[in-house]
């Protein structure tokens, strides 16, 4: 599918999410939108108009009013849901916060997102309430559960509400519905600001990108604090039609379960979870059987993971990337399994792509530079950061991604690592990923990820962290060996570190640039 397919199909959605709300709750009504992964509660489309107006109701007895953000620090459930749908139908801006966040991290979010409400759940109202006496301004808390139930205060609403006239047109599409902070490597996070019409439209490229229907159900078990689990399996559902059966969390022995029991007809995760899956046992064939595809994103797949997850469960995988100043996917393989191609991100998706130099020039297919996008789900920019925008975004438009790639003669991008996270070694480049690709394709390695450390001859030279699969024992000797017959000698790691994991953010990448800081705080503990 070309970008000027998706462009034409995505032009024709409405343009705010309560408007796309609006219209599937006439047109679908007593459909089910969410349900429980595990459990018997669902909401109907319907039933999720009338939540939105509760939702909004509440919001405005907390003395909110349109703009006003919201911050939301709850795990997975229905109402966690409800509450980010309903919070942007009635015109505010929400802010889902990670809740891997470090303390201080949590704190700088909630003070720097000039939220007026913070709605958490029971076992985060105490950190919460003590996060918020650090922070001058006068900032509400609301605590109510995760799982299905009335917000405090909130009346019932009928199983039709119409459109309350007030506030019918205050929501436009250029207005501000969402404010997600990226994770980052070091230092504090940036705000990424998306509005109403970058997410619908989004939502509705991936829903074309993928031809979901109304009978399309994803099993939802990636975090929606995150921006993958936010637009791919919250909001392309609702511009589908189609539905999620949500879980609490992922967990490798309830998922295949979960898959048959919601009759599950896509699945969407990270690579960390398709790795944890192959270690498991397989189901029976007629559990994957009605699987359309598997689809992963927010961190590179080695190519043995998908081609092991295939071989192993019979389910297709399509490799797709975006960011969360995307609005989730920009990139993404064919539907067809035949026109994949391993390795790559796959074709520019609702959206331009190319790569350029040092100078903003366009590099032929075939030669490595930086990947920029540009298009209708590209972020309106980082909150309260005009400088990193400026340096983020230039004045058409274009996105610097910061990821280090190159595109084939058949428009096909393949992402090679990070410029920040780059290997200098005695003036090579070397990217990270390649060593990490070999050291995977060793029969005893779970995990891998190589850093750059210090080095007063080279300048830079390689470090690798090993995970090593249960009951293998290191193999240091060995394991160099392969490396040195695979990557040859320069690009062979000088250190291998044997590790009982690596440290991620909340998207599953690999935090690189903490992996020395990592490594030497556990030699600390183990002194």
């Amino acid at each position: 599918m070309s970008t000027a397919d998706t462009q034409a199909r995505t032009d024709r959605v409405d343009r705010s999410l309560r408007q796309l709300i609006n219209q599937q709750a006439r047109a679908r009504h007593e459909a089910v939108y969410v349900q429980e992964a595990d459990g018997d509660t669902a909401l109907s489309y319907a039933a999720l108009l009338s939540s939105c107006h509760g939702v909004a109701r509440v919001l405005a007895q907390h003395g909110l009013v349109s703009g006003d953000t919201v911050s939301v620090v709850m795990p997975n459930g229905l109402n966690t849901l409800r509450i980010l749908l309903g919070g942007m139908w009635s015109g505010h801006c929400v802010n889902p916060v990670n809740l891997l966040a470090q303390r201080e991290q949590m704190r700088y979010v909630l003070e720097h997102s000039d939220c007026k409400l913070v709605i958490a759940s029971p076992e985060w109202a105490d950190q919460v309430r003590a996060l918020l006496k650090t922070i001058e301004r006068p900032v509400k808390l609301l605590v109510t559960t995760a799982t299905l139930a009335s917000l405090p205060g909130e009346e019932p609403v009928g199983d039709t509400p119409s459109d309350d006239p007030e506030t019918a047109n205050r929501v436009r599409s250029d207005d501000h519905a969402l404010l997600m902070y990226t994770s980052g490597t070091t230092g504090m996070p940036k705000g990424v600001l998306l509005t109403h019409a970058q997410l619908a439209y989004n939502a509705a490229a991936i829903a074309t990108e993928h031809q979901f229907g109304v009978q399309d159900r994803v099993l939802a078990v990636l975090p929606l604090y995150h921006i993958n689990a936010f637009v791919v399996t919250m909001l392309a559902p609702l511009a589908s039609g189609g539905s999620l059966a949500l879980a609490e969390k992922f967990s490798v022995g309830r998922f295949w379960q979960q898959v048959a029991r919601n009759a599950c007809t896509w699945i969407n995760l990270v690579p960390t979870m398709l790795s944890y899956l192959l270690e498991a046992p397989a189901p029976a064939p007629e559990v994957t059987a009605p699987l359309r595809f598997c689809r992963s994103a927010s961190a590179s797949l080695p190519p043995e993971h998908l081609q092991g997850f295939e071989k192993k469960f019979g389910v297709g995988v399509i490799e797709t990337m975006g960011l969360t100043e995307t609005a989730a996917p920009s990139f993404s393989n064919p539907l067809q399994n035949e026109l994949r191609k391993l390795g790559s991100v796959g074709k520019a998706s609702g959206c331009e792509a190319q790569v350029v130099n040092d100078q903003f020039e366009p590099l032929a297919d075939g030669i490595t530079g930086e990947v920029v996008i540009r298009g209708g789900q590209v972020m309106a920019g980082y909150y309260k950061n005009p400088q990193a925008t400026q340096a983020a975004l230039t004045p058409d438009g274009w996105l610097r991604t910061g990821d280090l790639g190159h595109r084939d003669a058949d428009g096909f991008f393949f992402i090679t690592g990070r410029i920040k996270e780059l290997i200098i070694k005695g003036g090579e480049n070397i990217s990270p990923r390649e060593i990490d690709e070999v050291l995977l394709r060793y029969p005893d390695v779970l995990d891998a990820a190589a850093t750059s450390i210090p080095d007063k001859h080279y300048g830079q030279e390689i470090m690798a962290c090993v995970v090593l699969r249960p009951g293998r024992k290191p193999d240091e000797a060995a394991l160099r060996t392969f490396c040195l017959t695979h990557l040859g000698r320069f690009k062979c790691p000088k250190v291998i570190h044997f590790v009982g994991d690596l440290p991620r953010g909340p998207s599953g990448k690999v935090q690189r640039l903490k992996l020395l800081e990592f490594v030497k705080s556990m030699a600390g503990a183990n002194h």
